[in-house]
Order: structure tokens, then C-alpha cells, then sequence
């Protein structure tokens, strides 16, 4: 297994490499290539090694070795230990629980890292598959915000110590 790998019951978050990362880049069409970050890419590029905190994971389920979706953290917990997760299973794979083990094994690996104390994610501000997830996962609930990036959100936070983080 490799360093940055973590796995769950049915998958395998797995860190790609610079080479990997730079090359699903390429392949993405152009409308989705447009939108990652100029910056992020440059960073990308600059790097000598793929970072968990903020090159992501390819998530793949471990039977068929295919890759159903993808899950990364916004950056490194900040200065309060905060960090943010995102992720996406494939529409061909979604309903079978796939985004509920990958938001609580990237909780889980934020705390086991002592560097994070609370992990946030935030979802479209209505109901959706997002929201059932994270409440399955025992996040917060803590309301709607103003995120610069995506405008109105609902924040949702997980705190170190939540019996279920801890246990998964």
C-alpha cells in the first residue's frame, strides 16, 4: 500500500502521482479543464511530490479496481486545524454508499493526522444526496453561509473527538 492511500470497505482512496494528476488534467474536456485553478496548476506543476492536503484522491472501487469518483481537501488544516473536503463519485456509481465512505475515511484521515481539529464541508443550501451524506457521517449542521467562491452554501463541520469519527 502506499503512503497515501486509505482504504474502506468497498474502496481505495489513492493518491496519484504528479505525472497521474497533470495527465487527467489534460485529459479533461475544456469546459471542466477551465475550471481548475491557474494557480492550483501552477503549483501542481511546481511540486515534487503529490501532496494529500492538496492534489486529491482518484477513489476506486478495490474489486474491479475501476475509479468511481474523486475526493480531495481544499488545502492544509488552517492555523484553528480546519480543513475542508470535497468530493464526487460518477453518476454511474453514485446510490451505492461509495460518497458516504469516502467522507468519513477523509474525516477520519484528517484527525489520525494530528493536524486537524475540525473538518467542514458545504453543500448546495437545500436537501440533496450531499446533505443525506454528511448527516450520515454525523457532521453538523451549522447553516447557510457566504462562500467567496460558490456564493450561498450550507456549512456542515465534524469536530476531532465525535464518537463516530473516531470508530470509523
Amino acid at each position: 500500500m502506499r503512503e497515501a492511500e486509505i482504504l474502506t470497505q468497498n474502496l481505495e482512496l489513492s493518491l496519484p502521482t504528479i505525472e497521474e494528476l497533470l495527465a487527467s488534467i489534460e485529459a479533461m474536456n475544456e469546459v471542466d479543464r477551465a475550471q481548475v485553478s491557474p494557480e492550483w496548476l501552477a503549483r501542481a506543476k511546481a511540486a515534487t511530490a503529490a501532496d494529500p492536503w492538496l492534489h486529491g484522491f482518484n477513489v476506486i472501487h478495490r474489486e474491479s479496481r475501476t475509479v468511481v469518483g474523486s475526493c480531495g481537501f481544499t488545502g492544509p488544516p488552517d492555523a484553528d486545524g480546519v480543513v475542508e473536503i470535497a468530493y464526487s463519485i460518477s453518476p454511474a456509481y453514485q446510490g451505492r454508499g461509495y460518497a458516504t465512505e469516502v467522507a468519513q475515511a477523509m474525516a477520519v484521515y484528517a484527525f489520525r493526522t494530528g493536524r486537524a481539529k475540525v473538518v467542514r464541508a458545504h453543500t448546495l443550501p437545500h436537501e440533496n444526496a450531499s446533505t443525506r451524506v454528511l448527516s450520515k457521517c454525523a457532521f453538523d449542521f451549522l447553516g447557510e453561509v457566504m462562500d467567496p467562491q460558490d456564493g450561498r452554501v450550507w456549512r456542515w463541520e465534524l469536530r476531532a473527538g465525535d464518537t463516530h469519527a473516531r470508530h470509523t
